[in-house]
């Protein structure tokens, strides 16, 4: 079922615009042979961050928001091709952005097709500064419905709930296979995010970038996924340790101790095989960061010590010494 959802890109800067229109792009998630998957309305896509700054830049208008963020998804059900799934990103494109750079990346590396749109913030036509609120975005996904429904795709009535279970029902590993399941298609955007995470902030924003919204608290034992069609899945029920909260918690704390580098593929292991090989090192690098020794005892002086001291303490000012203070002490000379 096709829908359409908003991405919330919290750093608004034209160096997030600039990352996110990279993200996007890439091409082991949009090209297939020889074919590169990526079209602009209003833009060339290879150069779509130097128009979209000229624009913001001709009118005067470059603080405050810099770009929309949304992903246009649909079922595999519809057997589309990436040509048709860019055409109709393209044509929302035109239908709802009619005066806005748009960037259409058709993303091909999950188990169905979607569509990811930025769009500029300004208009390349008047310079007419983009606003969108709750209203604006159900009037987008009812103009998706009616495109879709054109094209003959199959669209989404109601989210639907579905029960949480403790272990895998019979037959959805082979499901997933096939590429018609929704929890593995999770576990895949998952991994895919922490390739290039370092914290939870990072992580979140990865997931949010694939349609996906992450709920993660301080006070909550759980993290709670939910897909664009409103499913929602705990981290305990995603059959795999790895992705429980506090694993995920010390995964952070483990790469922002030692490094990381982006886009690092998971380990064959997985990554808690990884961190636990390395687990004797951590808990040094936890000792020494966070136990500090004791102080040392304050030094107790005997009375013979103690008047030795402050005569070599009236030497040091250059007075002199009586003879009872001279006489029979030992200052080490």
């Amino acid at each position: 079922m096709a829908t359409f959802v908003a991405i919330k890109n919290k750093k608004q800067t034209t160096g997030a615009l600039h990352g996110v229109l990279k993200y996007i792009s890439q091409e082991r998630k949009t090209k297939q042979g020889d074919l590169k998957f990526v079209s602009g309305y209003n833009c060339v896509p290879q150069c779509a961050y130097t128009e979209m700054l000229t624009t913001k830049r001709q009118f005067r208008k470059l603080d405050g928001r810099q770009f929309y963020h949304f992903v246009q998804s649909f079922s595999d059900e519809d057997r589309l091709t990436p040509q048709e799934a860019n055409a109709i990103g393209v044509e929302f494109a035109e239908r709802e952005f009619p005066d806005f750079e748009v960037v259409v990346a058709t993303h091909l590396d999950t188990g169905h097709l979607h569509n990811h749109l930025v769009v500029n913030s300004v208009s390349c036509v008047d310079g007419r500064k983009l606003h969108q609120n709750a209203a604006d975005l159900q009037a987008h996904r009812n103009a998706n419905d009616t495109i879709c429904q054109r094209h003959g795709l199959s669209i989404l009535q109601k989210a639907k709930r579905h029960n949480q279970k403790e272990r895998m029902a019979p037959g959805e590993y082979q499901a997933g296979l096939r590429g018609e399941s929704w929890k593995l298609d999770l576990i895949l955007a998952i991994n895919e995010a922490l390739e290039y995470a370092d914290d939870r902030e990072s992580f979140i924003e990865n997931m949010e970038q694939e349609g996906y919204q992450v709920v993660w608290t301080d006070t909550r034992k759980h993290i709670t996924f939910i897909t664009s069609e409103g499913r929602r899945c705990r981290d305990s029920s995603l059959h795999d340790e790895t992705f429980l909260k506090q694993n995920l918690e010390m995964l952070f704390l483990y790469r922002q101790a030692f490094g990381f580098a982006p886009a690092t593929e998971e380990p064959e292991e997985g990554w808690l095989g990884e961190l636990a090989e390395d687990a004797v090192r951590f808990g040094r690098y936890l000792e020494q960061a966070f136990d500090t020794p004791d102080l040392p005892p304050i030094p107790t002086w005997s009375e013979s010590k103690q008047r030795s001291r402050e005569a070599l303490k009236k030497l040091a000012h250059g007075q002199k010494l009586t003879n009872e203070e001279s006489y029979g002490y030992d200052f080490g000379w």
